[in-house]
């Protein structure tokens, strides 16, 4: 079709943003910056175990990836730790926990706290919510979880926003002017998930139109 193009048209959206994006194209702002800095930082933390903590889609595996790249170390789902990963485990400095939740298996958790720690290696554990918030039945998992060091991806502001559309379009392909972005970032939904899923309405409802994107497809996608 002809507004999906093999890249954006610089030409028409001229954004400066190429400072802000470092490591495999993370775009760094005051949102995630904290926890972008302290994940480079590594190993110069004030303890081995970190919990990354943010919303869906506000890029905590990202950052995980870079990081394994950079470091080196191994990363599990919380919900498939077993008996296994804790022997496989044993051969990495670093040890990642993607999205913990209440549901986890509380003795094999405890057991891989207590073995990182007593071989002095560092974990890094992402969650929706702070590991603190957690209200888990042992409560010796409980009492260890008030030892992480806790960082926060915050809500995105105006110049994340900016990126964060920008590149879920550029993904697509999808040509879009500036003045519709501005329109966009003043009405939507400041929440990571809401991003994209507006980015896939907007995108569902223009391939089902065989229309561009314009003002009646963004308000429409938005609900107004």
């Amino acid at each position: 079709m002809g507004f999906r193009m093999k890249s954006l048209n610089q030409q028409i959206i001229k954004f400066e943003y190429d400072q802000n994006f470092k490591d495999q194209d993370f775009y760094v702002s005051k949102s995630n910056e904290f926890s972008f800095l302290l994940l480079n930082s590594w190993p110069k933390w004030e303890k081995n175990f970190l919990n990354l903590i943010g919303e869906k889609f506000s890029g905590k595996s990202h950052l995980i990836n870079i990081f394994l790249q950079k470091f080196g170390g191994i990363k599990i789902n919380a919900n498939e730790i077993n008996d296994d990963f804790l022997k496989k485990m044993k051969t990495y400095e670093n040890i990642i926990i993607e999205d913990l939740n209440e549901n986890v298996d509380e003795k094999i958790l405890f057991t891989l706290f207590n073995n990182i720690e007593q071989d002095n290696k560092y974990l890094i554990v992402s969650s929706t919510q702070s590991i603190v918030d957690f209200s888990f039945e042992l409560n010796d998992l409980n009492s260890r979880a008030k030892n992480f060091l806790l960082s926060q991806i915050d809500k995105p502001e105006d110049d994340l926003l900016y990126a964060l559309i920008l590149k879920n379009l550029s993904d697509r392909q999808i040509l879009i002017d500036k003045k519709l972005i501005d329109f966009i970032i003043k009405r939507i939904n400041r929440s990571y998930s809401k991003i994209s899923e507006f980015i896939y309405k907007i995108d569902e409802i223009s391939l089902k139109r065989k229309k561009p994107i314009d003002f009646k497809i963004i308000k429409e996608a938005l609900g107004d």
